[in-house]
């Protein structure tokens, strides 16, 4: 499993914009699928967004797509998401996550950072 530790979550208000960020313990190259899902609360946790390793191809939860924009430094082991257009709905722990690029599963999961959406 990969250690992982977000960054970057805070107070904002309805229209602004953040930038999470998770940094890997090992170099996570082209090997890993890197993800950001998020859980508010009362609610069961929810993939966000995805990004392959090699080709850097994308996925988005329907939610989120053209407001978050997710990518990936390889050789800084560190993957971000973008958040633009901020919605109080959007308000909730976000996680990154880790999975080998033939696992179907995220395995390896960061503590978590808290984003709040004032309206």
């Amino acid at each position: 499993q990969v250690r992982l530790v977000e960054s970057g979550g805070g107070l904002v208000q309805t229209g602004g914009s953040l930038r999470l960020s998770c940094a890997a313990s090992e170099r996570i190259l082209h090997t890993y699928v890197m993800g950001w899902f998020r859980q508010a609360p009362g609610k069961e946790r929810e993939f966000v967004a995805e990004v392959n390793g090699f080709p850097m191809t994308t996925n988005y939860a329907d939610s989120v797509k053209g407001r978050f924009t997710i990518s990936r430094d390889n050789n800084k082991n560190t993957v971000y998401l973008q958040m633009n257009n901020l919605k109080p709905e959007d308000t909730a722990v976000y996680y990154c996550a880790a999975r080998f690029y033939t696992a179907s599963l995220y395995n390896s999961w960061g503590q978590g950072t808290q984003v709040t959406v004032s309206s």
